[in-house]
């Protein structure tokens, strides 16, 4: 997002939200403008010591402050600050916030204003189900055993469609077209993955897939140090990389040969030269699979 452009200046943001996928939804809020307002229990967020420079960037530009919600006080804070906020954020369990005395039906009734993002785990009837990005991940085939996820997904995508939700509500309520039911949208990380899973269910990326390694114009080489990702889909990339190259219709084995002469750096550079979709790979030591 433009940094320019803060469609929430004015607005209030409350979250509970803890890890990685909340908080990179409040830290999206507070870039766009909004004046969020995180309550972090006595220990702190887990964040902080698996990975306390993420921890820091992701809460520039808002409040922290810690309440112990199992008690009166705590409570009591958080609903001084629902009832001047625009919108809550969770990652909760809902049983949890059941629990703790913050169900829909009881914040509706305190805030009749107030709008909910939930990001749970698993779609409801499971929203209750434990779960996290690698089991997520794992029930939608996006694993490759027994290498662990190069990316989180799941939660990256559920912060995502979070800060979507959250947008979409408060659109919806200066349009006054929620009803009060609307005003809480679930967002389920389980459902984000089975999201970014659509192109292996298709067919799309399986091995020899279309974009899978069937194709020599979309692939990955080996060359004589590092590995170059070419993507000559479009008919004139492909066109032109063949007339680069001296080549005619080349199969995969003779883009392989001709990769295989020189760097990968090297062939970036050359790419950019000719206009061509093709770049080193960065992290090359970790694959395990050659093109070939």
């Amino acid at each position: 997002m433009n940094e320019s452009f803060r469609p929430m200046t004015g607005l209030r943001v409350v979250s509970l939200a803890l890890n990685l996928p909340g908080p990179l939804a409040a830290y999206r809020f507070a870039q766009a403008g909004g004046e969020v307002t995180k309550v972090e229990p006595p220990s702190g967020d887990p964040l902080t010591l698996a990975a306390p420079e993420v921890y820091r960037q992701l809460h520039e530009g808002m409040k922290v402050i810690q309440a112990d919600l199992k008690t009166a006080a705590g409570l009591n804070q958080l609903e001084e600050l629902l009832a001047s906020a625009d919108l809550f954020l969770t990652s909760s369990r809902l049983g949890a916030l059941d629990r703790l005395g913050l169900s829909w039906e009881g914040l509706q009734s305190r805030h009749p204003s107030l709008s909910m993002v939930a990001i749970v785990g698993h779609r409801p009837p499971d929203e209750n189900h434990p779960g996290h990005d690698l089991t997520y991940q794992a029930e939608h085939g996006l694993l490759n055993p027994p290498a662990l996820p190069s990316s989180l997904f799941a939660d990256l995508g559920g912060s995502l469609e979070a800060f979507a939700a959250g947008l979409g509500l408060l659109l919806a309520r200066a349009r006054g077209s929620v009803s009060p039911e609307q005003r809480r949208q679930i967002v389920s990380l389980e459902r984000s993955a089975d999201f970014f899973a659509q192109p292996r269910q298709w067919g799309l990326t399986l091995p020899g897939g279309f974009l899978g390694g069937g194709l020599p114009q979309y692939n990955l080489y080996r060359c004589e140090t590092g590995w170059v990702a070419l993507a000559a889909l479009e008919p004139h990339f492909w066109i032109r990389l063949q007339s680069m190259l001296g080549l005619e219709n080349p199969t995969q084995e003779q883009l392989q040969e001709v990769f295989g002469k020189q760097s990968a750096d090297v062939w970036q550079v050359w790419a950019r030269q000719h206009d061509l979709p093709l770049v080193a790979v960065k992290g090359e030591s970790t694959m395990k699979s050659s093109s070939t």
